[in-house]
């Protein structure tokens, strides 16, 4: 294989995992995520305790990503539960954890700032 051919190839592969990943962090839409609050969901801010205590949405619960899943008995399931972070990532991920354990109302809104207000 040539180089040039061997450029394109690493290009389109980093171009396919970029596609993946941000697939991966979907955001649900403005409008469920404030339907969700509307309707008493549990808002959860699963940055860390120190980005959690320089601010945060009202009424938001702080369990961190890295305590998620050994802190599951204190969240619902049969509540809607909306999460975020300081830019989805996380909240991306702690939704798939969250669905993978059985619950089944849960939507990520992204970062902070894309909380509705």
């Amino acid at each position: 294989m040539d180089n040039s051919v061997g450029v394109y190839v690493a290009v389109g592969a980093a171009a396919a995992l970029l596609a993946i990943q941000k697939l991966r962090n979907r955001k649900a839409p403005e409008a469920t995520v404030r339907r969700m609050i509307g309707s008493g969901a549990r808002i959860v801010d699963v940055r860390t305790p120190g980005e959690f205590a320089s601010g945060s949405y009202p009424k938001a619960k702080n369990i961190p990503l890295d305590r998620l899943e050994s802190r599951l008995g204190e969240l619902p399931k049969d509540k809607p539960i909306v999460l975020f972070c300081a830019s989805g990532a996380r909240s991306a991920r702690a939704a798939r954890i969250l669905k993978a354990a059985g619950y089944t109302d849960v939507a990520s809104a992204g970062g902070l700032s894309d909380m509705p207000r």
